[in-house]
């Protein structure tokens, strides 16, 4: 039997076409397929990242309503839930200024994580979910 790995992660949203397409344009996902799951009204988009396959699910049914959104990575860490996603990028610098750009809101500016050799921002997407934006061991 394989070792067991991480899947993919579930994101809920507001509006899943617009959420698609910023983390399409953000970190370079492609839509790998989209399942609608009529018994709950529930539509799913799921993203790939084709590079190395990582999955990110983005999921929207009607009357949903919006979770805590923590101010930053120290609040989120006060819930016992998921607090934030994080990607691991090549240039940190160039990844926060494009999302940025993108309509992501500052959160933390890039500096070292307490992990040596890391280098860590936050933002947090159009709809105020926390993300990590890191770079392991790059001059960035």
């Amino acid at each position: 039997m394989a070792e067991p790995r991480l899947d993919h992660t579930g994101l809920s949203v507001r509006d899943l076409e617009a959420a698609a397409d910023w983390y399409c344009a953000a970190f370079g996902y492609t839509r790998e397929v989209a399942l609608r799951v009529d018994a709950i009204d529930l539509d799913i988009v799921m993203l790939i990242h084709r590079a190395h396959g990582d999955r990110l699910e983005l999921l929207h049914r009607p009357g949903s309503a919006p979770g805590p959104r923590p101010a930053g990575p120290a609040e989120a860490a006060l819930s016992q839930t998921f607090g934030h996603v994080a990607f691991d990028v090549a240039d940190l610098d160039a990844t926060v200024t494009r999302v940025l750009g993108l309509g992501a809101r500052p959160v933390m500016p890039p500096r070292p994580s307490p992990e040596p050799g890391v280098r860590m921002a936050f933002v947090a997407d159009p709809e105020g979910n926390l993300i990590e934006i890191l770079s392991r061991g790059a001059a960035s």
